[in-house]
């Protein structure tokens, strides 16, 4: 019976194997191109969110939130980019530039929730200069509910953890920047 039920374990991994995100805007891997970087504290990039696309989200999925950070920022929690949630669960791609802080380009119903800039929308990569090459970590979460109910200040950590708390499960790939 053991061995019967070690050979099931592994089935709960196995429901998120194929719940991915990529981008063809900023491959996993790569190196953030300049339109992806912040304009303003001494950067000069476009500020564009980059194209994102899923596929394969848990049974049970009711929206999804993305949320894009940096761990390598010298505050402490790091840096939040951007967070948007409340992504209906039968949309399946966001748009190069769906970021802007106005709101109007991504999906209806979705939210953009604070950044570590202050304010909602994408904010692009701007790590100090000689800090080194930083993390830019893409998570999208598949949520088990259709709406997550935060208050429009909520904090960046206060919303992750939400997002978190709602989680049927991640798909993310990491893209780096450095000046």
């Amino acid at each position: 019976m053991k061995r019967l039920l070690a050979m099931f374990a592994f089935l709960p991994a196995l429901a998120w194997a194929d719940f991915t995100l990529t981008s063809p805007d900023a491959p996993a891997e790569s190196t953030l191109s300049d339109k992806q970087v912040y304009i303003g504290y001494g950067c000069n990039g476009g500020n564009t969110s980059p194209a994102l696309k899923w596929q394969g989200a848990p049974a049970g999925t009711q929206s999804y939130a993305v949320v894009v950070h940096d761990p390598d920022a010298p505050v402490e929690g790091g840096w939040y980019h951007w967070i948007v949630y409340d992504i209906p669960a039968s949309v399946t791609t966001l748009a190069t530039g769906a970021g802007v802080s106005t709101g109007t380009k991504v999906p209806k119903g979705a939210v953009q929730g604070l950044t570590s800039f202050g304010g909602n929308g994408y904010g692009g990569a701007c790590p100090p200069i000689g800090h080194g090459r930083h993390r830019y970590n893409f998570v999208l979460y598949a949520l088990k509910v259709k709406q997550l109910k935060l208050d429009e200040y909520a904090t960046p950590a206060e919303q992750e953890k939400a997002i978190q708390a709602a989680s049927l499960g991640q798909a993310k790939f990491t893209a780096y920047y450095q000046r």
